[in-house]
């Protein structure tokens, strides 16, 4: 039974037999019955004022460019907070644990792969600079024992 219409009572409508053919199956494969399936047609139409004889390809072109619009903003936005806000931030934190002023222009025109690559490098370079002077000392005295 219809939920909130179960006191009305039916009326009939003169209907082509193809047409109420095509309507009750289409009734069934969405679950509902004749009456709320018309309803919830009407409504549709009413919601979204459509009429049966508009054609939607130029309302869905004016849409899709709209969140195309909405998307090129967005994208920007992004690329905005990462050029004023990411990669300056990025420069402070690098400048604070290697103890040096940042180099703004220097970084901003770098990408974050390159200064990755620099950041690693330099650390292969203390790490090797750190063995050659203690380690081989230690492996001296270890050999001699």
């Amino acid at each position: 039974m219809d939920k909130g219409y179960e006191k009305e009572r039916f009326e009939s409508l003169s209907i082509k037999s193809t047409v109420i053919k095509k309507f009750r199956k289409y009734s069934k494969s969405i679950s509902k019955s004749n009456s709320m399936t018309l309803l919830l047609m009407v409504e549709f139409f009413e919601r979204n004022e459509l009429y049966p004889e508009d054609d939607l390809k130029p309302n869905l072109m004016q849409t899709e460019n709209r969140i195309k619009k909405r998307i090129n903003a967005l994208i920007a936005i992004i690329k905005d907070i990462e050029k004023n806000q990411t990669k300056p931030t990025l420069a402070m934190l690098q400048s604070l644990f290697e103890g040096s002023e940042p180099k703004q222009k220097l970084i901003l025109a770098k990408s974050f792969e390159e200064l990755e690559k620099e950041r690693l490098n330099k650390e292969v370079n203390v790490r090797f600079k750190e063995k050659s002077e203690s380690d081989f000392k230690n492996d001296s005295e270890d050999l001699n024992n």
